[in-house]
């Protein structure tokens, strides 16, 4: 954590911050905000990879677009149509949970509807058993049986010879998704992150932490 220069609490960055100045300028940024912290040059050289015709730039500017045409109108369904379309990305790669098979099948159906060319790949891909790698029997969630890992890199590696210009996860496991995202040649955009309590919405367990998930407040659970 960093350090505020002039009180000596110790901070977390923004999620300390209640003012997000950074946003309109109609306050005034706190001693410990990042973004005073942030020199002059390192700041204009960040901004000018946002500027041109690099992929970065192209990306900013449709991320952008998307946001302030459709604000609060699109589902993310149809924000990540949107911004395919304004990258000029055609094919689009599926990462897909094994779980979430037929919102996949839904997905794909819709991306084709719209002129888009899905192309999936599941998270089991190549059926390589847990134990190849190291895992106990006793951490399968079957006993006994084979059970494939899941295969973010080698999901990575088909599409990428698929040569796919936009990659959509759809509900792969934490760490899975961080895998994928280290190895995918194409940029990466998230459809469903997986919550297997909550319905595949994360959020939920911050909205409900002042009651039923006051646990996510308890001290020394070593998860």
């Amino acid at each position: 954590m960093n350090k505020s220069n002039t009180s000596g609490k110790e901070h977390s960055g923004c999620s300390d911050c209640g003012l997000l100045n950074c946003y309109r300028q109609d306050r005034s940024f706190p001693d410990f905000c990042p973004t005073e912290a942030v020199g002059s040059k390192e700041l204009d050289s960040i901004t000018e990879q946002y500027q041109g015709e690099t992929l970065d730039a192209r990306i900013a500017r449709a991320s952008a677009e998307v946001e302030g045409t459709y604000y609060g109108k699109l589902t993310r369904v149809e924000e990540i149509i949107a911004f395919a379309n304004r990258i000029g990305a055609k094919k689009i790669g599926l990462a897909t949970c094994i779980g979430l098979s037929e919102e996949s099948r839904i997905f794909a159906r819709v991306l084709t509807i719209n002129d888009l060319e899905p192309y999936s790949v599941i998270c089991k891909v190549g059926s390589v058993d847990k134990s190849e790698i190291g895992i106990d029997d006793s951490l399968k969630i079957q006993k006994g049986s084979h059970e494939s890992l899941c295969n973010p890199i080698l999901q990575a590696k088909l599409l990428n010879k698929e040569h796919t210009e936009l990659n959509v996860i759809i509900g792969l496991c934490v760490g899975h998704d961080s895998l994928f995202m280290k190895h995918s040649d194409a940029p990466v955009t998230t459809l469903i992150t997986k919550d297997r309590l909550l319905g595949h919405n994360p959020a939920a367990a911050l909205y409900t932490s002042g009651f039923y998930y006051k646990r996510l407040f308890t001290e020394g659970r070593k998860l």
